[in-house]
C-alpha cells in the first residue's frame, strides 16, 4: 500500500478547519512556510516524519489520524471517527445514516464483484 498525500492533506484540512486555525497559523506553528502547507493540504507535496509529527502535535492530533488513509489498521481510526459524528445526531438520523451506509456497502461490494 502506498502512502496517500492527498488523503492526509484533506484530514489535516479538515482538523485544521475544525479547530478554526488559518493556513497561516498552522504554518506558523508548525514551522512550515505558507506555500508548503499549502502543497501539504492538496496532497501536491510529500512531508517527512517530522513535519507530520509537528502538524499532528499543533492540531492536538495524532499521527495515525492524519494517516489513516494510508495504514492498514487504520480502520479503528476511522470507526471511532465515525462514532463521533453519530454522538449528536438523533435516532431518526442515526436511522437515515445506518440505512445510507448499508445501501452504500451493498454498491460497492457488487460493483467490486463485477
Amino acid at each position: 500500500m502506498s502512502v496517500d498525500y492527498t488523503n492526509i492533506g484533506k484530514r489535516i484540512k479538515e482538523i485544521r478547519i475544525s479547530k478554526d486555525m488559518s493556513q497561516e497559523k498552522l504554518s506558523e506553528l508548525a514551522d512550515v512556510s505558507v506555500p508548503h502547507m499549502s502543497h501539504i493540504e492538496t496532497g501536491a507535496t510529500k512531508l517527512g516524519l517530522p513535519t507530520i509529527v509537528r502538524i499532528a502535535n499543533v492540531l492536538e492530533s495524532s499521527v495515525d489520524e492524519l494517516l489513516c488513509g494510508s495504514l492498514m489498521r487504520g480502520k479503528a481510526v476511522l470507526q471511532n471517527e465515525y462514532t463521533e459524528m453519530l454522538s449528536d445526531c438523533s435516532v431518526e438520523e442515526v436511522r437515515l445514516i445506518t440505512d445510507m451506509a448499508k445501501a452504500m456497502k451493498k454498491s460497492l461490494r457488487e460493483k467490486a464483484q463485477q
